[in-house]
């Protein structure tokens, strides 16, 4: 059989479909490699990136975690301007993952930086000192409990424009129009805890703890200990008995005399 000759419109309309084909399996594939990012790209201004490291008193020992590195301005300024020697930034984004490696290559600050593709929610952040961050309220929001089950008190936590809703922040600035807001990972402190104070007394030190919010009370029977003025910043707890302050440092379940208290001997551990 001779096969029947095909007309040069046939053939175009042939190469059109497989072109057509083609097109979609193409976007197809891309559709399904690009990662669904959860808040859009937008760089924090310079002036912006310097106050919010001042404001987390970022030091040379400090390991920094940037949520959302973009083009790893924060990581980069954190080397570079305040000496950090080993931060992190983690970005869901590939091509601005790519982006700021090329930027710290560029900086002559690749050896001290790492930038890794992936969601935040996957990735163990327990080891930051310091963790900033540019996200959106609602992703704040997923990643308080987060912050506060499993990062270290004292760690401190710098956001630019977006809070962390009831978690109210410690410190606040406005920079050129822009908000920056700080907390520091309190210790868990809240129940009960056996004081034995400076004196040899002994009393069921109550605490009520809401973030870094924090109210003291003894328990009333059998003691006529009052306790005033109490507060907590990361692992450091203050307060007053008899118009003497006590600071101390919160270790797990136990607290012990820290620098600055007026009492050295007294020490609690938690019932």
């Amino acid at each position: 059989m001779i096969p029947s000759a095909q007309t040069p419109r046939a053939k175009r309309g042939r190469l059109a479909s497989i072109i057509l084909v083609l097109s979609l399996l193409f976007s197809a594939s891309s559709l399904t490699a690009a990662p669904r990012l959860d808040v859009p790209y937008v760089p924090t201004p310079p002036d912006v990136v310097h106050r919010m490291l001042e404001m987390a008193d970022v030091q040379p020992d400090d390991h920094l975690i940037d949520l959302g590195s973009g083009d790893g301005r924060i990581v980069i300024a954190a080397v570079r301007d305040f000496g950090v020697q080993n931060a992190r930034g983690i970005d869901l984004d590939p091509e601005r993952v790519a982006e700021a490696r090329a930027h710290a290559e560029r900086e002559g600050v690749a050896d001290r930086t790492t930038f890794e593709q992936g969601d935040l929610f996957d990735k163990d952040l327990s080891d930051a000192t310091v963790l900033s961050m540019y996200l959106l309220s609602t992703v704040n929001a997923r990643l308080r409990p987060v912050i506060l089950e499993t990062m270290a008190p004292g760690t401190r936590i710098v956001s630019h424009a977006f809070d962390m809703g009831p978690w109210d922040p410690d410190e606040f600035e406005t920079v050129n129009g822009a908000s920056v807001y700080l907390w520091i990972v309190p210790a868990q402190v809240g129940g009960r805890w056996q004081l034995t104070t400076a004196g040899g007394e002994q009393a069921t030190l109550m605490l009520q703890q809401n973030y870094q919010q924090l109210h003291a009370s003894v328990d009333p029977d059998g003691s006529d200990i009052a306790i005033t003025d109490a507060s907590l910043k990361g692992d450091e707890i203050r307060f007053f008995i008899d118009r003497h302050e006590y600071v101390g440092k919160v270790e797990g379940d136990r607290i012990v005399p820290a620098d600055g208290s007026d009492a050295e001997t007294w020490h609690a551990e938690r019932l």
